[in-house]
């Protein structure tokens, strides 16, 4: 034995080389498991989901973009143009390349004018998008604008000049308030539209027409494809999948020549008129003024010249023709008659003395006729003739106010007569049940005796006035009143007309009964002792009318009593020729006095405008007929375009 020695220990080489192959082999299975693994995704990927991937790869490399159509046009009755899409040249910025903004806007100001709306837009819309895409600065540049910009090309970086379609009011203030006018859409109006037309639809109606008819005249989108990089810059244009399918083409009813003779019979008077075709409910004129022009709305108008319209003691930017509520004084008095003889409480024999004063019987209150001591003993003829209120003041008494409202109501009377424009006042058709829900109070015999003149709480509209008159006219088919006469897909296709909806009869009274109530209305022009005989005396057609006028009183702009000033409300409606009626009209002329001597002459015109113009025509077409005839040539059929 060793004292103190150590057991030594001696290497297993066998064990050793033993764990290092399980430990080598683990290694390597773990290797093998992690290339399988590895080599099995990318067979997925590759192989299994490839034309998944692919697939999308390819839509972010290419993207489908929508494409704006153009929209359609809108033409009168006979073809003439009234808004179009003219090409205007408009002033674009790119951020990106532009570099700093202020010291370019600087640069560009010096070339052309660049307005603080112009700037504050651009700066807006800079917020909200990327530095890449092009943003507008200005449009309507003139060819002047755009040669300076052209000739400082080389220091103006990101500057673009860009063609594009602009909407264009050739006619400007003459049809403001009917055809309206298109602006760019805000975000409220983005928001209500299909998520594919965002952004892409910059423009949109904003009133009239154009607005009524947004979906018709705005057309379908086109589709386009193009290759962009991962930002969604458009790198490349591959091909357009889908054109843009241009908005429908509208044609109106509205004749221009005679929009514009009833524009120019006003001179420069406020109110308003609507002339309409008694045998279908055509409006072939429609004018409020003062009036405005459209065209600077399109692309916005500037702050300044907003704020001018606004605060115009005219107020051009309000629809008088439309929205405007009058009392109609007397012109209502026709349609009262007639319910008095169709209720059985007036023959046309029965006759009511006019004194000048009339009382509702226990009371002191007078009630004047507009002749001093009267106009003696009168029957309905005369008292449509002449105007005489006190005929009407105890006619209203006998009706009561709720039936005389009710047979009011046959004619349309406080309700809108459905033009196809957006925003028709109702007006007010005054009785019992109506006085208690807006007023909380009992209903007056007075009431009923100033109704039954046109006025008190009588409020109409031209519209319902014209519509009216053109079912007197033509025997009781009360027409829903239209603008829209035809629509065209595309200018070198026919135009299709817009089917008529069916009249609504006015059942009141009998044949006779309507006989008198026109009767009376002739002589109001063309009898003896009618009170606008004036207008009629010399014209080569018979017609009938009915003038009124009503007190308005106009406060100053914060509605206080103080400067308030009572002024007439002149009206006068009419329809010609009297055995075949083709125009029924209503005016209105604020501020102008006496309907017979202010309103009457001037729809004496328009229906001149209308029928001797007609006239003329015939009269060449069948000149024209006889001197080809003579030369044996055939007669030339006119085409109407609207169809």
């Amino acid at each position: 034995m060793y004292q103190g020695s150590r057991r030594r220990r001696l290497k297993d080489g066998q064990a050793e080389s033993a764990l290092f192959r399980r430990r080598a082999l683990l290694a390597l299975t773990g290797v093998v498991i992690a290339i399988l693994a590895l080599l099995l995704r990318l067979a997925w990927l590759q192989v299994i989901k490839h034309e998944d991937f692919s697939a999308r790869s390819e839509r972010n490399r290419v993207k489908v973009r929508a494409l704006a159509p153009t929209r359609g046009l809108i033409f009168d009755r006979n073809g003439v143009l009234l808004a179009d899409n003219r090409l205007s040249y408009r002033l674009d910025v790119i951020p990106e390349q532009a570099g700093e903004l202020g010291p370019l806007l600087d640069r560009i100001e010096q070339l052309v004018r660049i307005s603080a709306d112009d700037r504050e837009r651009f700066v807006e819309l800079a917020r909200f998008r990327h530095s890449f895409q092009s943003l507008p600065l200005r449009f309507n540049l003139s060819e002047e604008e755009q040669a300076k910009l052209a000739l400082d090309r080389w220091r103006l970086p990101g500057v673009e000049v860009v063609p594009v379609p602009s909407r264009h009011y050739p006619q400007g203030a003459l049809l403001a308030h009917v055809v309206g006018y298109v602006g760019r859409a805000n975000a409220e109006e983005q928001a209500t539209m299909d998520e594919s037309r965002r952004g892409v639809i910059s423009h949109v109606g904003k009133s009239g027409i154009e607005r009524q008819y947004e979906l018709l005249l705005r057309g379908e989108l086109g589709r386009e494809r193009v290759e962009t990089n991962v930002e969604g810059r458009v790198l490349r244009f591959l091909d357009q999948s889908v054109p843009a399918q241009a908005g429908e083409n509208l044609y109106l009813s509205i004749d221009l020549e005679l929009q514009k003779a009833t524009v120019a019979a006003f001179a420069s008077g406020r109110g308003a008129a609507v002339a309409i075709d008694p045998r279908n409910g055509e409006v072939l004129a429609m004018v409020s003024l003062p009036s405005y022009d459209p065209n600077p709305f399109v692309n916005g108008i500037s702050h300044a010249a907003y704020q001018a319209l606004l605060s115009d003691n005219d107020r051009p930017l309000f629809n008088r023709s439309l929205q405007g509520g009058y009392e109609p004084g007397s012109t209502l008095k026709p349609f009262v008659g007639l319910a008095g003889l169709a209720a059985g409480l007036r023959t046309p024999d029965y006759t009511q003395l006019s004194t000048g004063v009339f009382h509702i019987p226990g009371q002191n209150i007078g009630f004047r006729d507009w002749r001093r001591g009267g106009h003696g003993r009168v029957n309905l003829h005369e008292a449509l003739a002449q105007s005489v209120n006190t005929y009407f003041y105890q006619l209203g008494l006998d009706l009561g106010i709720d039936q005389m409202s009710e047979s009011l109501a046959h004619f349309g009377f406080g309700q809108p007569t459905g033009l196809d424009l957006p925003g028709e006042s109702s007006g007010i058709l005054p009785s019992r049940q109506w006085k208690r829900a807006r007023m909380n109070q009992p209903w007056y015999p007075g009431e009923t005796v100033i109704a039954a003149i046109g006025q008190g709480f009588n409020v109409s509209t031209i519209p319902q006035l014209a519509n009216a008159t053109a079912a007197l006219a033509n025997g009781g088919l009360l027409y829903k009143p239209r603008l829209v006469r035809a629509t065209q897909a595309r200018l070198d296709r026919p135009a299709t007309a817009v089917a008529v909806e069916s009249p609504t009869l006015v059942d009141l009274g009998t044949p006779a009964h309507w006989q008198v109530i026109i009767d009376g209305m002739h002589a109001v022009v063309q009898g003896p002792t009618g009170t606008a005989r004036a207008i009629g005396a010399d014209a080569p057609y018979q017609f009938a009318g009915k003038s009124g006028t009503a007190q308005r009183t106009s406060r100053v702009r914060d509605g206080s009593e103080q400067g308030a000033v009572v002024r007439n409300q002149a009206l006068f409606v009419a329809f010609a020729p009297l055995e075949d009626p083709r125009i029924a009209v209503a005016v209105v002329v604020e501020a102008g006095g006496s309907g017979s001597r202010t309103a009457a002459p001037l729809v004496r015109q328009i229906i001149d405008a209308w029928l001797l113009r007609d006239k003329a025509k015939e009269t060449a077409a069948n000149e024209s007929d006889l001197i080809q005839a003579s030369r044996g040539a055939a007669p030339v059929v006119g085409i109407d375009r609207a169809g």
